[in-house]
């Protein structure tokens, strides 16, 4: 029979995975507590929330919920990285903390519950943030809509030329 501290510590990782976008997986074995202070404020300012589970646990709450199996990078200590909004951002806290600590080792994850390996989560930290990626589309939509009218204007304004052209020479 499983024990009540276990049982709540299911409910918690249940509640944690509840809409959630991605879970990255990371080994912080080893960091200071300073260092983990600080790699959790910055994970909080991505907009994203780190616990410490068993990995048993989480296992059988990722089975229970029919996510993903993330069995093999479930061994050694683990801490969950829960992204909600912006995944991108998430997953760049995670690796330029990685990059400047070599204590912090990024496993793996999920995504969309598909598995996620750790050379894909520094390919997604790589990618732009969701604000910049809609300024790009708006900048884009922009360029067309104004080139757009600069084309419909150009034709009345031409046409215009060509009629007092044609006025002159007539005139002459």
């Amino acid at each position: 029979m499983p024990n009540a501290r276990n049982q709540e510590m299911m409910e918690n990782i249940k509640a944690d995975l509840e809409g959630v976008s991605a879970v990255w997986v990371v080994d912080a074995c080893g960091l200071t507590v300073k260092e983990v202070e600080g790699l959790r404020r910055t994970i909080r300012e991505s907009g994203a929330i780190m616990k410490v589970y068993k990995n048993t646990i989480m296992q059988k709450a990722l089975a229970e919920l029919d996510m993903v199996n993330m069995d093999e990078i479930l061994a050694g200590p683990s801490a969950f990285v829960f992204c909600g909004g912006d995944v991108a951002a998430a997953a760049k806290a995670v690796t330029e903390f990685a990059k400047e600590n070599e204590k912090l080792e990024v496993k793996g994850g999920m995504m969309d519950n598909t598995f996620v390996s750790a050379e894909e989560i520094k390919a997604i930290a790589s990618l732009p943030s969701k604000e910049v990626l809609l300024a790009q589309i708006a900048g884009a939509i922009s360029g067309v809509a104004r080139g757009l009218a600069v084309s419909i204007n150009g034709i009345p304004s031409g046409l215009a030329r060509a009629i007092q052209q044609v006025a002159d020479q007539k005139a002459a």
